[in-house]
């Protein structure tokens, strides 16, 4: 088999974690595998690094910030090769750029464009382990070194295994898997034996942070099993795949902090207002969630849509030029919400979740601000400070993974 082995910050955040990791990487060659090991930054490296930039800088440049946070990895990948080799395992280390991960887009958050892994296959036809550091690439039109985002090994470890034909993608973590909740928020969250790939994708863009989304994405496009499990033990962990044994109508409840919500009052009720709104926000990369439009009787519409927090204030100025353009109210923005989601394939078929969910925050005393759905996906905004209730008793009123039927059965 050939298998790709990410390990995530903590798994080698000291000496002695990254021991552990290569004694495992080890095992896996000594049974037989080829490996390809993409590793993070050491522990909190990324932050650290991220705050010596500001601390030179108020408004480091993008492109110097791609050069000195791509050090971090470069770090894990060298002394995780080192302890390979010690252990009598031939390995090599390369950078993002080495393992031929070409990218495309704006530094910060560049999109992997394609993969020519040409010196990974020349290495492992050596016999060797063969260490990439991930969340970094190069951009081939420019041949600037460019990172994918923060979560980026996560991506790059899928999208080489994609690439090398791997016949899975190991994510390797500080937890045992995919849980229905976060343990931190409901104790008795479960952790899922399965996933499907459409599910994942959900949980992830609501706020789960075990995967990020674009790796869920290169996994379901290239149908490469993702097994997330622990690098602390030996236990089995969550499968991420296309098909599951079992339909869930809920897999699990997902909760997000990070999001603010801006409103513009008084827009005229005309066509063309939300594009006039929105497009210079994706003109800028603003990534906007979700969107409500309230008509009022007086012929006029108020538009509410969540952002990110780090980019409402961009939002806000956005809007407000939009707004004055045509002749709007005020706008405002919210920082204290936060976004609750259920997810589940077995909403397609089943009917009444959405009832449940609205009587039981109802019941809870929370108050919905906006609602979106999708066929497997339910998500309500609420105040920041509801959310870890919300959560606590949608899990408690459906007590995930509330199962339908076997598939095939």
């Amino acid at each position: 088999m050939r298998i790709v082995q990410k390990y995530g910050g903590t798994s080698v955040g000291s000496p002695e974690r990254i021991a552990r990791v290569a004694d495992r990487v080890v095992a896996t060659r000594h049974a037989g595998h080829d490996v390809v090991v993409v590793v993070s930054a050491m522990g909190h490296t990324t932050d650290e690094l991220i705050s010596l930039a500001n601390a030179v800088s108020p408004a480091p440049a993008a492109r110097e910030m791609d050069m000195l946070l791509t050090a971090g990895e470069r770090i894990s990948m060298a002394l995780t090769a080192m302890a390979i080799i010690a252990r009598g395992v031939d390995a090599v280390s390369f950078t993002g750029s080495q393992a031929g991960i070409l990218t495309e887009g704006r530094h910060g958050d560049a999109k992997i464009a394609e993969i020519r892994g040409f010196r990974v296959e020349e290495s492992l036809a050596e016999g060797k382990v063969v260490i990439v550091a991930g969340f970094q690439g190069v951009d081939p039109a420019t041949k600037e070194i460019t990172t994918i985002g923060r979560g980026g090994s996560d991506a790059t470890a899928v999208a080489l295994a994609a690439a090398m034909g791997a016949d899975v993608c190991e994510i390797y973590t500080d937890v045992d898997g995919v849980y229905t909740a976060d343990p931190r928020i409901v104790p008795n969250a479960r952790k899922l034996s399965e996933i499907s790939f459409e599910e994942m994708l959900e949980l992830s863009a609501a706020g789960a942070g075990v995967l990020m989304s674009r790796s869920v994405e290169f996994g379901r496009r290239f149908n490469i099993p993702i097994h997330v499990r622990s690098s602390f033990n030996d236990n089995a962990g969550t499968w991420v795949k296309e098909t599951t044994v079992e339909q869930a109508i809920i897999s699990g409840i997902a909760h997000d902090t990070s999001e603010a919500k801006v409103t513009v009052r008084g827009l005229p009720d005309t066509p063309g207002v939300a594009a006039r709104v929105f497009e210079p926000m994706a003109e800028q990369g603003i990534n906007v969630d979700m969107i409500v439009q309230n008509v009022g009787q007086d012929g006029s519409t108020d538009i509410s849509f969540t952002v990110p927090k780090a980019s409402a204030e961009e939002a806000r100025s956005i809007a407000t030029r939009a707004a004055s353009d045509l002749g709007a109210g005020a706008v405002e923005i919210d920082l204290d919400v936060a976004k609750v989601s259920l997810v589940g394939a077995g909403m397609k078929s089943h009917p009444g979740v959405a009832a449940r969910t609205f009587r039981t925050l109802a019941d809870a005393g929370i108050n919905i601000e906006m609602i979106s759905t999708s066929t497997i996906r339910i998500s309500c905004v609420v105040k920041s400070s509801d959310v870890q209730r919300a959560v606590q008793s949608l899990h408690n009123e459906f007590e995930p993974p509330m199962i339908t039927e076997e598939r095939g059965a």
